[in-house]
């Protein structure tokens, strides 16, 4: 199967400049494409990493990917769904950053015997000289079709400096660089950047006379459209230091029943046979896919050993001497805890003395129910609650109580 309809079977492809040419390019040659990443954090996170298995399902094809440190563009930084600029980085935090990127990045792409290559844009972008750039590159921008982008819209109202203005220039310089030094013809990217990615094949087109191409991929977000790969406590991260093996898994874990399938097909390699089987599964059944999803995403970013060390210490802390020690354990017929919510649960476990305490509770943010944070007082506790049998509730940081279905 052509790796295009591949990455659209499992639901990566957003937007592209030409479909059917992209398709046929990708099936006809071995094709160089790019992505580029601002190290503006020193870590990649879930975001990052939909985009970096995009890159290996192509690499995998044959094709060979250049994962590009925006080292000079994050000195400007990319106003795309911003209201306020980025706080700007030094060039030392900038150099480190680019650096933890690159380490994570060596797990998932392949860059020996060229089969893949590393690139950081400050190796041209920090060393420009001002008006000959403008008379080469920036006579070919038209003012009036930038400030209709996406990326620049959302900031009109606050605010856009004359520094970020300069960003899809950068941008769409970055594309006609890797064409001129690695025969370059393909650039993707969330699709977030359609803007700026267009900007850099229209830039080709109008400098060297020749066809590049663009493509987007979906943004990693929930069934409800809010993006995902965000907790209370910050984002997921790929670096086991900011969020461990055990967050992880534990993020994964406990998707929304509606994103189990979508999760599965975007961010493992799993045939899509066994994504949709999966995917099919309902009520109690849909915690074995999660399991699935969560043991597979972890495995990919963290190592198997540590997915394995995961997933026991998950199923431990819901069982009752556990890795938490001796959990306290309530035993509740069905009749006794479905349909209740999550007020009477308190009470019925011990936990609080009264529904007014577990209100106060719950809107301080300090009750959890398999490590999800309960944000709605009317929570209706379901079967789907409970993961062989049982379910974990967290009052505040350190009380875990089992409750468990005889």
């Amino acid at each position: 199967m052509n790796v295009f309809d591949i990455l659209k079977e499992r639901g990566f492809i957003q937007q592209a400049t030409h479909e059917d040419e992209i398709r046929d390019l990708l099936a006809k040659e071995k094709v160089t494409f790019y992505i580029g990443f601002d190290p503006t954090a020193d870590s990649l996170h879930v975001g990052h990493f939909l985009q970096v298995i995009a890159m290996a399902h192509l690499q995998r094809a044959g094709h060979k990917p250049i994962f590009l440190i925006g080292g000079g563009t994050a000195m400007v930084g990319d106003p795309t769904g911003k209201t306020d600029m980025r706080k700007m980085l030094t060039s030392d935090e900038i150099q480190h950053n680019g650096e933890r990127f690159l380490h994570q990045t060596r797990r998932f792409l392949e860059f020996s015997d060229d089969k893949g290559i590393m690139e950081n844009n400050a190796e041209w972008l920090l060393n420009l000289t001002y008006v000959p750039f403008l008379r080469e590159i920036g006579r070919h921008f038209s003012v009036n079709r930038m400030l209709t982008a996406e990326c620049f819209k959302s900031r009109m109202e606050k605010g856009l400096s004359f520094l970020e203005f300069n960003y899809m220039i950068m941008q769409a310089y970055d594309f006609l660089q890797l064409y001129r030094k690695h025969g370059c013809k393909l650039q993707l990217g969330g699709d977030d950047q359609w803007s700026n990615i267009i900007a850099g094949a229209d830039l080709i087109r109008r400098v060297e006379g020749e066809a590049a191409y663009g493509m987007t991929f979906t943004l990693l977000t929930t069934s409800e459209g809010n993006k995902m790969g965000k907790t209370e406590s910050g984002a997921i991260w790929l670096d086991p230091e900011k969020t461990s093996p055990f967050d992880f898994y534990q993020y994964w874990r406990n998707v929304d029943d509606r994103d189990v399938e979508k999760c599965l097909s975007l961010l493992t390699f799993l045939p899509m046979e066994e994504v949709t089987r999966l995917g099919a599964l309902e009520g109690a059944e849909i915690n074995r896919a999660k399991e699935v999803l969560a043991f597979e995403v972890t495995k990919l970013v963290h190592g198997e050993e540590e997915a394995q060390k995961a997933d026991e210490a998950a199923k431990a802390l819901f069982k009752t001497g556990g890795i938490a020690g001796s959990i306290p354990t309530t035993e509740l017929s069905k009749g006794d805890v479905l349909g209740i919510d999550v007020l009477d649960l308190l009470m019925k476990t011990g936990l609080t003395p009264s529904r007014g305490e577990g209100r106060r509770l719950v809107q301080q943010g300090g009750v959890f129910i398999n490590d999800e944070k309960v944000t709605d007082i009317a929570l209706t506790i379901s079967e789907n609650h409970f993961i062989d049998g049982g379910l974990m509730i967290k009052k505040g940081k350190k009380t875990y109580h089992r409750v468990e279905l005889l």
